[in-house]
């Protein structure tokens, strides 16, 4: 093998590792070991366990990275673009189960990720780009964009979560009521967009004269 294939096989099979059962549960004994090489090879490519890890997560990183951007046409209307937004993330989930899996496992403390945030952080970045004109038009302060943007796209990923693990008990055999993807993308953009159009410029708390809140004041 050429140094660069046996740099690929080492990532594959630790990809395969990483994603199935976490990163303390896989130790470099059993990636040397499947790809038949020393110890001392891997640390040659990679420096060790962690550093091997970094690189499967920027790899999967700049895939979800590539999925996004590609899902934005120049010309989208911000509506279009969201839902968009929410099928590119549901078609990288659904082609890249595994790295699904290895984003949602929890990182190492030296390398910088959380549970399932490089798809929090893609996705929040992406969003709140998108609405950025749109605020500035509807005359919000620029400086409170960025808790929008995290409320979206914290709810945009998390319905992916679901989505996928929808998908895996369905097909382990689980009654589960089956929805497409565009399905998924169109009742998220509803609830989404529907919520946009109707924000307060200056939202005030909901309360009644004994300081509780009023159910349905708001309506």
């Amino acid at each position: 093998m050429s140094r660069s294939e046996r740099r690929l096989q080492l990532i594959e099979i630790a990809r395969a590792s990483f994603s199935q059962r976490g990163y303390d549960a896989t130790s470099i004994e059993e990636i040397t070991l499947a790809a038949g090489v020393s110890k001392p090879v891997l640390y040659e490519h990679f420096g060790g366990k962690e550093g091997l890890y970094q690189v499967i997560v920027d790899r999967e990183i700049n895939v979800l990275m590539s999925t996004l951007a590609v899902s934005l046409p120049e010309d989208a209307t911000p509506r279009k673009a969201l839902g968009d937004t929410i099928l590119a993330l549901l078609d990288y989930l659904e082609s890249n189960p595994d790295g699904y899996r290895l984003l949602a496992h929890q990182s190492p403390a030296g390398v910088s990720t959380g549970v399932f945030s490089p798809v929090i952080g893609e996705v929040t970045e992406h969003l709140t780009g998108l609405m950025a004109a749109m605020f500035e038009r509807q005359g919000f302060d620029p400086a409170i964009l960025p808790l929008y943007g995290q409320l979206l796209g914290g709810a945009v990923a998390q319905v992916g979560m679901w989505w996928i693990a929808e998908r895996e008990a369905e097909a382990a055999g689980e009654p589960v009521q089956s929805r497409s993807k565009q399905d998924i993308a169109d009742h998220t953009v509803n609830l989404l967009w529907n919520g946009l159009h109707r924000l307060e410029l200056h939202p005030q708390p909901v309360t009644r004269n004994d300081g509780r809140e009023t159910p349905g004041a708001a309506d």
